[in-house]
Protein backbone atom coordinates (compact mmCIF):
# COMPACT_ATOMS: atom_id res chain seq x y z
CA UNK A 1 0.00 0.00 0.00
CA UNK A 2 0.96 3.63 -1.27
CA UNK A 3 1.66 5.36 2.02
CA UNK A 4 1.49 8.29 0.55
CA UNK A 5 -1.89 7.93 -0.65
CA UNK A 6 -3.71 10.49 1.72
CA UNK A 7 -1.65 13.81 0.70
CA UNK A 8 -3.73 16.69 -0.55
CA UNK A 9 -1.13 19.45 -1.13
CA UNK A 10 2.00 18.95 -1.07
CA UNK A 11 4.97 21.21 -0.89
CA UNK A 12 8.31 19.42 -1.57
CA UNK A 13 10.82 20.98 0.86
CA UNK A 14 13.88 23.20 -0.07
CA UNK A 15 17.24 21.72 -0.83
CA UNK A 16 15.45 18.51 -2.39
CA UNK A 17 17.72 17.59 -5.11
CA UNK A 18 15.28 15.18 -7.08
CA UNK A 19 12.12 13.41 -7.06
CA UNK A 20 12.77 9.80 -7.33
CA UNK A 21 10.75 6.79 -9.46
CA UNK A 22 7.57 6.00 -8.58
CA UNK A 23 7.62 8.73 -5.50
CA UNK A 24 4.13 9.54 -5.76
CA UNK A 25 2.71 6.74 -7.89
CA UNK A 26 -1.13 6.28 -7.01
CA UNK A 27 -1.39 9.47 -4.69
CA UNK A 28 -5.01 9.30 -5.47
CA UNK A 29 -5.61 12.58 -2.84
CA UNK A 30 -2.77 14.53 -4.22
CA UNK A 31 -4.47 17.84 -5.53
CA UNK A 32 -1.01 20.28 -6.40
CA UNK A 33 2.67 20.06 -5.45
CA UNK A 34 5.26 23.20 -5.18
CA UNK A 35 8.53 21.84 -6.38
CA UNK A 36 11.24 24.28 -5.15
CA UNK A 37 14.24 25.69 -7.43
CA UNK A 38 16.53 22.90 -5.79
CA UNK A 39 15.29 20.33 -7.86
CA UNK A 40 17.07 19.12 -11.28
CA UNK A 41 15.40 15.85 -11.84
CA UNK A 42 11.65 14.53 -11.95
CA UNK A 43 11.99 10.75 -11.95
CA UNK A 44 10.22 8.05 -14.19
CA UNK A 45 6.32 7.65 -13.51
CA UNK A 46 6.95 9.95 -10.43
CA UNK A 47 3.49 11.40 -10.66
CA UNK A 48 2.10 8.00 -12.25
CA UNK A 49 -1.73 7.86 -11.82
CA UNK A 50 -1.80 10.83 -9.32
CA UNK A 51 -5.44 10.98 -10.33
CA UNK A 52 -6.76 14.67 -8.98
CA UNK A 53 -3.79 16.01 -9.42
CA UNK A 54 -4.64 19.50 -10.63
CA UNK A 55 -2.00 21.61 -10.81
CA UNK A 56 2.12 21.27 -10.28
CA UNK A 57 4.67 24.11 -11.34
CA UNK A 58 7.80 23.17 -12.77
CA UNK A 59 10.98 25.33 -11.89
CA UNK A 60 13.87 26.12 -13.92
CA UNK A 61 16.08 24.15 -11.97
CA UNK A 62 14.40 20.89 -13.68
CA UNK A 63 16.67 19.64 -16.58
CA UNK A 64 15.19 15.89 -17.12
CA UNK A 65 11.65 14.82 -16.31
CA UNK A 66 11.24 10.70 -16.61
CA UNK A 67 9.35 8.64 -18.87
CA UNK A 68 5.82 8.41 -17.90
CA UNK A 69 5.99 10.96 -14.87
CA UNK A 70 2.69 12.25 -15.38
CA UNK A 71 0.69 9.05 -16.89
CA UNK A 72 -2.64 9.04 -16.08
CA UNK A 73 -2.99 12.68 -14.32
CA UNK A 74 -6.60 12.75 -15.54
CA UNK A 75 -7.38 16.13 -13.78
CA UNK A 76 -3.79 18.02 -15.14
CA UNK A 77 -5.39 20.87 -17.15
CA UNK A 78 -2.08 22.66 -18.18
CA UNK A 79 1.24 22.54 -17.55
CA UNK A 80 4.75 24.67 -18.86
CA UNK A 81 7.74 22.93 -19.76
CA UNK A 82 11.01 25.15 -18.98
CA UNK A 83 13.36 26.06 -21.15
CA UNK A 84 15.85 23.83 -18.81
CA UNK A 85 14.10 20.63 -19.98
CA UNK A 86 15.71 19.00 -22.94
CA UNK A 87 13.34 16.39 -23.69
CA UNK A 88 9.77 15.23 -23.42
CA UNK A 89 10.10 11.15 -22.46
CA UNK A 90 8.01 8.53 -23.88
CA UNK A 91 4.34 8.41 -22.09
CA UNK A 92 4.99 11.58 -20.45
CA UNK A 93 1.54 13.14 -20.57
CA UNK A 94 -0.15 9.70 -21.81
CA UNK A 95 -3.60 9.87 -20.79
CA UNK A 96 -3.94 13.19 -19.26
CA UNK A 97 -7.38 13.23 -20.99
CA UNK A 98 -8.26 17.24 -19.36
CA UNK A 99 -4.85 18.27 -20.65
CA UNK A 100 -5.92 21.64 -22.37
CA UNK A 101 -2.77 23.96 -22.75
CA UNK A 102 0.68 23.06 -22.65
CA UNK A 103 3.91 25.31 -22.96
CA UNK A 104 6.71 22.95 -24.20
CA UNK A 105 9.95 25.40 -23.59
CA UNK A 106 12.68 26.22 -26.38
CA UNK A 107 14.85 23.91 -24.92
CA UNK A 108 13.34 20.90 -25.54
CA UNK A 109 14.92 18.87 -28.81
CA UNK A 110 12.75 15.54 -28.48
CA UNK A 111 8.93 15.01 -27.95
CA UNK A 112 9.07 10.94 -26.99
CA UNK A 113 6.24 8.30 -28.23
CA UNK A 114 2.61 8.07 -26.60
CA UNK A 115 4.30 11.69 -25.51
CA UNK A 116 0.57 12.85 -25.71
CA UNK A 117 -1.45 9.73 -26.20
CA UNK A 118 -5.00 10.45 -25.71
CA UNK A 119 -4.42 13.88 -24.65
CA UNK A 120 -7.97 14.52 -25.93
CA UNK A 121 -9.02 18.10 -24.75
CA UNK A 122 -6.02 19.77 -25.86
CA UNK A 123 -7.06 21.66 -28.93
CA UNK A 124 -3.61 23.62 -30.22
CA UNK A 125 -0.12 23.35 -29.19
CA UNK A 126 3.18 25.04 -30.55
CA UNK A 127 6.32 22.91 -30.96
CA UNK A 128 9.50 24.97 -30.14
CA UNK A 129 11.81 25.80 -33.17
CA UNK A 130 14.45 23.27 -30.85
CA UNK A 131 12.53 20.18 -31.34
CA UNK A 132 13.96 17.94 -34.36
CA UNK A 133 12.76 14.56 -33.65
CA UNK A 134 8.81 13.69 -32.47
CA UNK A 135 8.43 10.09 -31.86
CA UNK A 136 6.36 7.39 -32.50
CA UNK A 137 2.06 7.93 -31.64
CA UNK A 138 3.27 11.01 -30.29
CA UNK A 139 -0.15 12.88 -30.44
CA UNK A 140 -2.12 9.94 -30.68
CA UNK A 141 -5.89 10.51 -30.52
CA UNK A 142 -5.55 13.95 -29.17
CA UNK A 143 -9.55 14.12 -31.26
CA UNK A 144 -9.90 17.78 -30.17
CA UNK A 145 -6.18 18.98 -31.39
CA UNK A 146 -7.57 21.35 -34.45
CA UNK A 147 -4.35 23.42 -35.13
CA UNK A 148 -0.39 22.55 -34.71
CA UNK A 149 2.40 25.26 -35.16
CA UNK A 150 5.56 23.33 -36.67
CA UNK A 151 8.84 24.96 -36.67
CA UNK A 152 11.27 23.69 -40.07
CA UNK A 153 13.78 22.53 -37.49
CA UNK A 154 11.25 19.05 -36.97
CA UNK A 155 13.45 16.78 -39.28
CA UNK A 156 12.15 13.74 -38.26
CA UNK A 157 8.13 12.14 -36.87
CA UNK A 158 7.29 8.83 -36.28
CA UNK A 159 5.30 6.77 -37.33
CA UNK A 160 1.52 7.42 -37.11
CA UNK A 161 2.28 9.86 -34.90
CA UNK A 162 -1.10 12.32 -35.43
CA UNK A 163 -3.30 9.08 -35.77
CA UNK A 164 -6.68 9.77 -34.68
CA UNK A 165 -6.25 13.68 -34.67
CA UNK A 166 -9.86 13.29 -36.37
CA UNK A 167 -10.55 17.26 -35.75
CA UNK A 168 -7.32 18.97 -37.20
CA UNK A 169 -7.70 21.28 -39.44
CA UNK A 170 -4.54 23.52 -39.66
CA UNK A 171 -0.81 22.84 -39.65
CA UNK A 172 1.23 26.12 -39.66
CA UNK A 173 4.78 24.94 -40.64
CA UNK A 174 7.87 27.15 -40.93
CA UNK A 175 8.83 25.89 -43.89
CA UNK A 176 8.79 25.10 -47.69
CA UNK A 177 6.78 22.35 -48.80
CA UNK A 178 9.14 20.31 -50.02
CA UNK A 179 10.47 20.63 -46.61
CA UNK A 180 7.10 19.43 -45.37
CA UNK A 181 6.56 16.74 -48.02
CA UNK A 182 10.28 14.82 -47.07
CA UNK A 183 8.75 14.24 -43.22
CA UNK A 184 5.88 11.72 -44.91
CA UNK A 185 3.82 12.75 -42.30
CA UNK A 186 0.71 10.72 -42.28
CA UNK A 187 -2.64 12.80 -41.38
CA UNK A 188 -6.39 11.61 -40.50
CA UNK A 189 -8.28 14.34 -41.32
CA UNK A 190 -8.91 16.65 -43.88
CA UNK A 191 -6.60 19.89 -43.05
CA UNK A 192 -4.39 22.55 -44.92
CA UNK A 193 -0.61 22.50 -43.94
CA UNK A 194 0.30 26.27 -44.19
CA UNK A 195 3.98 26.17 -45.69
CA UNK A 196 6.14 29.67 -46.36
CA UNK A 197 5.70 28.94 -50.34
CA UNK A 198 2.31 27.71 -50.43
CA UNK A 199 -0.37 25.61 -49.07
CA UNK A 200 -0.55 22.12 -49.40
CA UNK A 201 -4.38 20.72 -48.93
CA UNK A 202 -4.81 16.98 -47.24
CA UNK A 203 -7.31 14.92 -47.94
CA UNK A 204 -7.67 11.96 -45.36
Amino acid sequence: KNTNERINNLIVPDGTVSIEKSAFHSCADLASIIIPNSVTSIGDYAFYNCSNLTSIIIPDSVTSIGQGAFYFCKKLTNITIPDSVKSIETNLFCNCSNLNYISIGNGVTYIGNYAFYYCCNLTSITIPDSVTSIGDYAFQRCSNLTSIIMPNSVTSIGKDAFYGCSSLETITFNGTKSQYNSLKVKLYSDCKIFCTDGVIENQK
